[in-house]
């Protein structure tokens, strides 16, 4: 799965940081996780297109999130497309989305589906789920979590061919089904098909505080991009404006036992990001500091 930061700054852009979005291309879908003013720019520079199954997952309404949707919606009706769009936020996200329709003159040429959710299973698709949970920054802000289904366990074909299985049938066992031989034979999938394998998992914080919700909601993902606005001599000023700092974003790693760590919403006070990288590697080792169009290749696990 390709997951590209789009946008990682703080309430600001800067010369470097665009505002907050993660693209993530999963197979021929396009996953966006906020999409802030000027996102779509880095999205073209990305090649991943827009003219693909598309969804839009807003973790909250502050503008630094949002803001870069009207102009997506344009460029798509600009370029034609036909495929829906689906969004979902939090409540207060369909009002926004029909007060753009309703006021910014757009040829739309696609239909726009808006979801309002809560905590829960908020999004579900025959090969993955995505989860959301409450974070605790100004306003209701949403954790977000891509979960995969398990996978088919591996095929034994020479197990296979030992049982005399015909090549046709092959695909029903790997499958879980059961198939009957010529013999009168039936073959379970079991018998050739090993244990299921685990899906990948991608969770986003959103703006937040460290959360026990978001540690549960990140355990044991392959990626974790949370929020680390600020270094740990901010802290007071993490707490009152409902953000984490970056041992903070490494401590939830930590208990959530997850893969790799991401640290994303820096604030435009630092341009050395050494000083976030350090503090958290202090907890969590496996962490980067997001920059505008770094890429991550999240790999199955086998």
């Amino acid at each position: 799965m390709r997951v590209v930061m789009l946008g990682t700054s703080a309430s600001i852009p800067t010369p470097k940081r665009g505002l907050p979005a993660i693209a993530i291309q999963r197979k021929a879908e396009l996953i966006l996780f906020d999409f802030g003013e000027g996102a779509q720019r880095n999205l073209l520079a990305t090649h991943l297109g827009i003219d693909r199954k598309t969804k839009i997952f807003a973790t909250h309404l502050h503008g630094d999130h949002i803001l870069g949707i009207p102009g997506l919606i344009q460029t798509m009706s600009l370029l034609g497309r036909r495929k829906a769009l689906d969004i979902y936020g939090p409540k207060g996200i369909k009002d926004f989305i029909e007060s753009i329709l309703r006021t910014v003159r757009y040829t739309l040429t696609f239909p726009i589906s808006v979801s309002e959710v809560e905590e829960g299973v908020v999004c579900k698709e025959p090969e993955y789920e995505v989860h959301a949970v409450w974070g605790k920054h100004g306003i209701p802000n949403l954790a977000y979590a891509l979960i995969e289904k398990e996978r088919p366990g591996r095929f034994n074909p020479e197990r296979a061919r030992a049982l005399r299985v015909p090549v046709s049938l092959w695909r029903k066992l790997q499958y879980g089904e059961s198939v009957k031989l010529s013999t009168g034979r039936v073959v379970l999938s079991r018998e050739v098909v090993g244990s299921p394998r685990p899906g990948i998992k991608i969770a986003y914080s959103g703006d937040t505080r460290p959360l026990k919700s978001v540690e549960k909601l990140a355990e044991r993902a392959d990626l974790l991009i949370h929020d680390a606005t600020f270094d740990q001599n901010l802290a007071e000023k993490a707490v009152a404006d409902g953000h984490s700092t970056a041992r903070e974003a490494a401590e939830v790693a930590k208990k959530a036992k997850v893969k790799q760590l991401v640290l994303t919403h820096i604030s435009p006070r630092y341009e050395d990001l050494g000083v976030l990288l350090r503090e958290a590697q202090k907890v969590f080792r496996k962490v980067q500091v997001a920059e505008d169009l770094m890429e991550f290749e999240v790999l199955y696990r086998e």
